[in-house]
């Protein structure tokens, strides 16, 4: 180890041996994973809005026009406890369509993704391992850290 070293921690400033250094391919500077961001967070939004939405419009209405929640509708059921029933309707629908969404749009996506991701980083193991004198890859595991 050297006498000074620039770094806190006092690690080496001298790259260690035998240990080739690969950038990684981030996930995040795929063009495909941008338009499943964007599928996911339009949908979110609008999901966000129509629940949000509808709990706030409950409260304004019950807060600033009681006399239209307190209206019977038939017997003791009236307007208001008709659309805080509705809250939980909304809330289901919403869940409904959000699983809905995610397994029919999101997810085929993923996996069409993720399997591009892992067929990249075997070729370019396999790449690496044939090329003479190249040493041996560094091995990943089934998350993408490298084992021990």
């Amino acid at each position: 180890m050297p006498e000074f070293s620039p770094r806190r921690d006092d690690t080496p400033t001298f790259p260690l041996p035998h240990i080739e250094r690969t950038p990684p391919s981030r996930i995040s500077d795929h063009p495909e994973f941008h338009s499943l961001r964007r599928a996911q967070r339009r949908f979110g939004l609008r999901a966000t809005i129509l629940s949000v939405g509808g709990f706030l419009l409950y409260v304004v209405l019950s807060s600033f026009v009681p006399g239209v929640m307190n209206q019977p509708l038939f017997g003791r059921l009236t307007i208001g406890l008709t659309l805080g029933l509705g809250q939980f309707v909304i809330m289901g629908v919403t869940a409904w369509h959000y699983a809905r969404h995610m397994r029919t749009r999101v997810d085929p996506l993923a996996r069409g993704l993720r399997s591009r991701l892992h067929e990249t980083e075997s070729r370019r193991a396999r790449s690496a391992a044939s090329s003479p004198g190249a040493g041996q890859p560094l091995q990943h595991g089934t998350r993408g850290f490298r084992t021990w």
